[in-house]
């Protein structure tokens, strides 16, 4: 029985996402993007990478509101990709790698930490291996996409909010391939497009991203501390400590995950706008 092990070089959905990173990455600063290239070379309507693509897609964005309309659409999605052409598929993968390793360290291409990770490897595993292959670990992926694509329906629905909101930092990345990033974004302030610029360069050096939110996070903290101190309302002040509290926290993360950047941006135009009332 062979252990079911996850590629990333292997890996549809993962590679394409990485590449997409890579373009924004590129567009913002001006440059040509080679990624863009890759994506146009390898994923085109009629290969078997963008049918697999596909595929991939449809696991992470549908839900259904009962198991057993979630069971069916699985088995239809692995009915599909065992309908891929095996060869085709083998060939354009090999193709697709050897494109990015023509202009890109390998390595370096893979280290980026995504925050959908665990999903894009249980898709993979349930799209590449059979139940004999390992029962166990197949039966903990299907049940790990069973529990993805399937909802709940509730009564009460929290309001959403910009550290919730995962979905908008990939649509910031689609949206800076088309766009300039200066012209689309001009009503972020400063603060923003440095911690956006910082954080998709910097997508396959966690480290380096990760040291410059904790010392953006510092900042902040100071400036709430001094604002705060100019504000009348007891409330308000309580709810300034409680952010400030949560920026001390940065520093403890074990890594920088997309929720934390969309939580920075939203300290960022809180203090731009207490400044504003402070100069009135």
């Amino acid at each position: 029985m062979s252990k079911i092990k996850h590629a990333k070089v292997k890996n549809t959905g993962l590679i394409f996402e990485l590449l997409v990173r890579q373009v924004a990455s590129d567009t913002m600063n001006n440059r040509n993007s080679k990624a863009l290239g890759i994506i146009k070379r390898n994923f085109s309507k009629n290969s078997e990478l963008s049918k697999e693509l596909k595929l991939y897609r449809s696991l992470h964005e549908e839900k259904f509101d009962s198991q057993k309309k979630a069971e069916m659409f699985l088995e239809a999605v692995l009915r599909t990709k065992h309908a891929i052409n095996e060869s085709g598929i083998k060939r354009e993968k090999y193709n697709l790698i050897k494109d990015i390793r023509s202009h890109y360290n390998i390595d370096e291409f893979f280290a980026s930490r995504v925050s959908n990770y665990k999903l894009h490897a249980s898709i993979y595993k349930l799209f590449e291996f059979i139940e004999s292959d390992d029962p166990k670990e197949y039966v903990n992926n299907r049940f790990a996409m069973m529990e993805h694509i399937c909802t709940k329906t509730t009564t009460v629905s929290a309001p959403p909010t910009l550290a919730t909101e995962n979905k908008d930092i990939r649509i910031l990345a689609s949206k800076l391939i088309v766009d300039k990033f200066n012209e689309k974004y001009a009503t972020l302030n400063e603060s923003q497009k440095r911690l956006l610029r910082e954080y998709i360069n910097n997508v396959t050096n966690s480290a380096t991203l990760k040291q410059f939110v904790i010392s953006e996070a510092s900042i902040l903290c100071q400036n709430l501390n001094k604002i705060k101190t100019t504000v009348p309302s007891k409330v308000i002040r309580i709810k300034l400590n409680e952010v400030a509290n949560l920026l001390t926290t940065m520093s403890r993360r074990n890594v920088i995950e997309d929720k934390d950047i969309l939580t920075m941006l939203r300290y960022y135009e809180l203090v731009d706008e207490l400044q504003k009332i402070k100069g009135k």
